[in-house]
């Protein structure tokens, strides 16, 4: 002890101190060890009610746990009761399977449940419950009675609980089959929950929102929502209804219009959805967002906020969409048991599905932008009628449905060409006719040749024959069947904008702007002309011919053509294919027009087919197509040998892109006219397309034609802005 004139403050890390002594002159401080806190174990009754907060945090959610008992006891019709928002009395009334009365004297403790024996079974759940904690922890928090019976019951027994404990039952009762559960005074032991609740209209408002969604979704059950002491219902559906019945009922007609189906299936990520989402039309101020997965209601704040982005394109600044959706994943791919109130799951490749969802939603969304819906009234009556009614005056168009092209006006390529498209240069032209260099040195012979193509051509058509095989007619009806009429509306009356490259160009159709891919289509077209020629092709013979085995040396040299060691010897391949064109050749020149001769000991390729006035194939791809021919055609079947023999021929006709080269399409390769390749794609290609391609209907899912910009579309971004 020391003494001092003031107060002190001693600071030590181990010690705290105790003043036992204070005068003015001395101060006495002793140590004292600080005490460790006592662990006890809680009560049980404690254990479950803090237990029971979690899990029933609010009416709406005691609702959604007994709403999910129903449906996996099967019923067909729920009826939900409620008086002052669920606080005073929440009763739920359906037509399940009922509980057996030995099981009444558990059925309100925690864990025990009829969905799940082991710990493994959660891997493969199927139903809404699994925990069996739903009615234990109610009976902690509320009074709690169920009236039940089953279908080979006499009668019905009714019991309450309290603490999960029966405190009075069974009792037999007259009852209908089903449950009725009666959930009275909730947290009536817990004051400072029920304070923290908001109004009783406002937790009303919450369980509507869990019944309706409830509803949609399981459209073949009937739903009621009603308050106590009302006549009138609050939510009513029938198990007849489908779900666009039931947004109708609930949302109102203005949704029901505008929405549209939307389907996924991915085998390789194990999951499908199918949903009911708004078009772009249709925007309200709050999202509506229904989300089951594995038919349980779930919130995931990742799918909201993809599917937001994906609108946020098409809608007003501010406005968002209704959408529902039910996503069904493999049960081994989703934990449900994250959450007490099971609000959450996890699944496997979240990312990747949401990325899937995102693309399925953009694709439906393009191709459902121009609905319309107009309203007439009639003329009252009395109402005066004028002449000036019937007068045909031509209402002014809007600006956003004008179109503004005309095929006859001239194109942006004026503006673009450069002096050097006028005259291909020398060094672009060695490049892309690796295969007809000789051709190019005889222009005498190819004017001959020109000539007499022309009179074959003529002569062809005047005395055409008719080909009565079964594989043909089946080819071409095959295409009829296939056709689209949307994608030939587009491309029978489509105006040519410009090329992007050899594979793309921009069509435009009345207010719409396509990226069409060149290359199918001319494939398409190409493969179209030969089944509906077939046996009646014109040829365009070469001069010089070519030897069919040195076209196959220099394919199998090509990369493109995927020669690897594996294949046996490059010189025994060509032979091989020499060799085998030969046995063909007769039904190769009567169906095809395609003409191979031998002189001298070699086979020659001395004619190919012509499938379009003014247009000759690149023949920078005739090794490739000469060693295909061998290759990947069947020749054992007809019919098959036909289809896979036009498809490839097709292919080489096709306008295509090759990396490093400049492919032509003029007859310049032969000694006519040279013409530069984006005149013969505008002025040849595509006239040709319009007048006869008959487009399937995949051209608009597989990106064939991809609608880039609408006229109306494009307005209400401006307006937007």
């Amino acid at each position: 002890d020391q003494p001092y004139n003031c107060l002190i403050h001693f600071y030590k890390r181990s010690h705290k101190f105790q003043i036992t002594h204070l005068s003015l002159t001395t101060l006495t401080m002793t140590s004292v060890e600080e005490m460790p806190g006592v662990i006890r174990k809680l009560e049980e009754v404690v254990v479950n009610r803090i237990a029971a907060g979690e899990i029933i945090q609010r009416p709406a959610n005691a609702l959604k746990e007994l709403l999910e008992n129903s449906l996996d006891a099967g019923s067909k019709q729920i009826t939900v009761t409620v008086k002052g928002g669920g606080l005073k009395m929440l009763q739920i009334q359906d037509n399940g399977t009922g509980i057996r009365k030995e099981d009444m004297a558990i059925v309100a403790e925690r864990f025990t449940t009829s969905k799940l024996k082991e710990f493994s079974d959660l891997s493969s759940i199927s139903t809404y419950g699994f925990r069996g904690e739903a009615l234990a922890s109610i009976s902690h928090v509320a009074h709690l009675s169920i009236l039940t019976k089953t279908r080979h019951s006499p009668c019905g027994y009714k019991c309450e609980y309290k603490d999960s404990v029966p405190v009075s039952g069974p009792t037999p009762l007259a009852a209908n089959q089903g449950t009725t559960i009666t959930v009275e005074d909730l947290f009536y032991n817990v004051p400072t929950r029920r304070a923290a609740l908001r109004s009783a209209a406002e937790e009303h408002n919450k369980i509507a929102d869990v019944v309706t969604k409830y509803a949609i979704h399981n459209a073949g059950v009937g739903f009621a929502l009603k308050k106590v002491g009302e006549v009138g219902v609050d939510v009513k559906t029938t198990a007849t209804n489908t779900v666009v019945d039931n947004i109708r009922t609930v949302y109102g007609p203005s949704v029901a219009k505008e929405l549209i189906e939307l389907s996924l299936e991915e085998e390789k990520l194990k999951f499908q959805l199918r949903g009911i989402i708004s078009n772009v039309n249709y925007s309200v101020k709050k999202m509506v967002f229904l989300l089951f997965i594995n038919n349980r209601l779930v919130d995931s704040t990742a799918i909201k906020q993809a599917i937001e982005h994906v609108y946020a394109s098409y809608l007003p600044k501010g406005s968002f969409p209704f959408v529902y959706l039910s996503l069904n994943i493999a049960p081994q791919n989703v934990d449900v048991n994250v959450h007490p109130t099971k609000h959450e799951v996890f699944f496997l490749h979240q990312d990747t599905i949401i990325e899937r969802i995102q693309q399925g939603l953009e694709e439906k969304l393009l191709n459902s932008n121009a609905s319309r819906t107009f309203y007439t009234q009639k003329l009252l009556p009395g109402a005066g009628v004028t002449l000036e009614m019937f007068e045909n005056k031509e209402k002014a168009m809007a600006a956003k449905d004008m179109v503004r092209t005309d095929s006859n006006m001239q194109k942006m390529d004026k503006f673009l060409t450069r002096k050097e498209a006028e005259s291909v240069d020398d060094s672009e032209e060695q490049e892309g006719m690796d295969a007809d260099e000789e051709a190019t040195q005889q222009p005498s012979k190819n004017t001959t040749e020109q000539t007499d193509r022309q009179h074959t051509k003529n002569t062809t058509l005047q005395t055409g024959r008719t080909i009565h095989l079964s594989s043909v007619a089946q080819l071409r009806q095959t295409i009829l069947s296939e056709g689209s009429a949307d994608c030939s509306s587009i491309l029978s009356s489509l105006t040519f904008v410009g090329c992007v490259d050899r594979q793309l160009a921009l069509v435009q159709h009345n207010t719409r702007l396509y990226l069409a891919n060149t290359t199918r289509l001319s494939s398409l077209l190409f493969r179209q002309i030969i089944l509906q020629d077939f046996g009646n092709l014109s040829v365009l013979r070469l001069s010089p011919p070519p030897k069919v085995i040195d076209l196959a040396r220099l394919a199998l040299e090509q990369e493109e053509a995927g020669w690897s060691p594996e294949d046996g010897d490059k010189e025994e391949l060509a032979r091989h294919v020499a060799d085998l064109l030969e046995g063909k050749k007769e039904m190769l020149a009567d169906y095809f027009s395609l003409e191979l001769e031998m002189i001298g000991s070699n086979l020659h390729l001395t004619g190919l087919p012509l499938l379009l006035d003014d247009f000759c194939p690149w023949f920078g791809g005739l090794p490739v197509y000469i060693v295909r021919l061998a290759t990947e055609v069947n020749w054992d079947e007809e019919k098959l040998c036909f289809d896979s023999l036009a498809k490839e021929t097709a292919a080489f006709y096709s306008v295509k892109e090759k990396e490093g080269l400049q492919p032509r399409y003029d007859e310049g390769q032969h000694g006519g006219d040279m013409v530069d390749w984006r005149y013969t794609v505008e002025h040849v290609v595509y006239p040709a397309i319009k007048k006869t391609l008959v487009p399937p209907a995949a051209c608009l899912t597989d990106r064939t034609l991809l609608q880039v910009a609408s006229l109306p579309e494009l307005y209400k971004v401006f307006e937007r802005c």
